[in-house]
C-alpha cells in the first residue's frame, strides 16, 4: 500500500504539471492583461506600467511568464495578486478554510443521507416511500443552485426571518462567546449547505437506487436467502458491500465538485470564500491567481482520486494494488 501511494504521488507531480500549462496558456488567450485596465487611469503613466510589467515579467511569452511562475512555485511563491495587492499564497490561506469547512460539511450530510435513502427506496420499489423520494431527488436535479439559493434566501432570510441573508459572520461576532461565534457560523452556514448538498444528494440518491436494485437481482443473492439468510443479512452485508463500491470511486470526485459547485453559491449568499475570490480574478485576469486555484482544484482532483482508491481496497478485500 505505501508504495502503491508513494507510485501515485510521483504520478501526480506531471499532471499538476500539465494542467497548469494548459490553463497559463488558456488565460493567455485573453487580450491584454491586469494593467490594461489602468491605463485608462490618466494619474498612471505608461512608463510606470511597462515597469510593472517588466517587473512581474509580462512583457516575455507566456511560455517565460510561465516558467518563472514555475520557478516560485517550487519554493511555495505562487505569485503575487495584482488586485488585492498581496502575495497570492496569503489570499488563498485567508479564503481557504471558509470554503472549506462549507464543503466538507455538505458532503457530510450528502452521503449521510443520500447513501441510506438510496438504499431505502432500492429495498421498497414502487413503494409511497420510494416515489417520494424519487420526486424530491428529481427536483433537486432539476433547480439550479443559483434560483435555490435565491429563493432560501427569499423565505428563511427575508420573509420569515429566521437566517441570516448572506455572509459569514454578523455584525456583533466579535462580541459573541466561543460558543455563540460557533453558533453564529452555524446559523450562516444552513442556506449554503442545503444548497450545495441537495444536488450532490439527489443525484448519488438516484445512484445508490440503481446499484441496490442491480445488486438486489443478483443469482447469488438469491442463493443467500434459500439458503436461509436474514433479509437484513442479505441487504446490509453481501448486497451493500457490493453496490457502495461504485459509490466510493464517485467519491473521488466529489471533493473538487463541490469545490467548483460552490463557487456560485458563496457568490449568492456572500460566503467569503475561494468561489468570490476566483470570479474576481477571472473578471481582473489576476493571472496568478486564477492559476493557484486551478493548481488547488487538480490536487484535490488527484487527492480524492486517490482516497477513493484507498477506501475501495479497505471495502472490497478482492481488490489489489500493486
Amino acid at each position: 500500500m505505501k508504495t502503491y501511494v508513494l507510485r501515485r504521488i510521483l504520478i501526480s507531480i506531471p499532471l499538476l504539471l500539465a494542467i497548469s500549462f494548459i490553463t497559463f496558456g488558456i488565460l493567455q488567450l485573453a487580450p491584454g492583461d491586469y494593467f490594461v485596465k489602468l491605463a485608462l487611469n490618466p494619474q498612471i503613466s505608461e512608463k510606470t506600467l511597462n515597469q510593472y510589467r517588466v517587473m512581474y515579467h509580462l512583457d516575455q511569452p507566456w511560455l517565460i511568464q510561465y516558467f518563472y511562475w514555475l520557478k516560485g512555485v517550487a519554493t511555495l511563491n505562487f505569485g503575487f495578486s495584482f488586485d488585492n495587492d498581496l502575495p497570492v499564497l496569503e489570499i488563498i490561506k485567508s479564503r481557504l478554510w471558509n470554503t472549506f469547512i462549507l464543503s466538507l460539511i455538505s458532503i457530510f450530510f450528502t452521503w449521510v443521507v443520500a447513501i441510506p435513502v438510496g438504499i431505502y427506496c432500492a429495498v421498497y420499489q414502487y413503494k409511497w416511500g420510494d416515489k417520494i423520494f424519487s420526486v424530491l431527488a428529481y427536483m433537486g436535479l432539476s433547480i439550479p443552485n443559483f434560483f435555490f439559493a435565491l429563493l432560501l434566501l427569499y423565505f428563511f432570510g427575508s420573509y420569515f426571518d429566521l437566517l441570516p441573508i448572506g455572509g459569514m459572520y454578523s455584525n456583533n461576532y466579535d462580541d459573541l462567546s466561543f460558543l455563540g461565534k460557533i453558533l453564529d457560523v452555524g446559523k450562516h452556514m444552513i442556506i449554503p449547505v442545503i444548497v450545495i448538498a441537495t444536488s450532490s444528494m439527489a443525484g448519488l440518491q438516484r445512484i445508490m437506487r440503481g446499484n441496490m436494485l442491480e445488486v438486489l437481482r443478483s443469482q447469488y443473492l438469491v442463493t443467500a436467502r434459500a439458503k436461509g439468510l436474514s433479509e437484513k443479512r442479505v441487504i446490509y452485508v453481501h448486497a451493500l458491500r457490493n453496490a457502495i463500491n461504485p459509490m466510493i470511486t464517485l467519491f473521488g470526485f466529489q471533493l473538487p465538485a463541490l469545490l467548483s459547485g460552490a463557487a456560485l453559491t458563496e457568490i449568492i449568499v456572500s460566503w467569503p470564500g475561494l468561489g468570490s475570490l476566483m470570479l474576481e480574478a477571472v473578471r481582473s485576469q489576476d493571472i496568478y491567481l486564477v492559476m493557484a486555484n486551478i493548481v488547488i482544484s487538480g490536487a484535490l482532483l488527484i487527492v480524492g482520486n486517490l482516497i477513493a482508491d484507498i477506501l475501495l481496497v479497505v471495502a472490497d478485500p478482492r481488490i489489489q494494488v500493486r
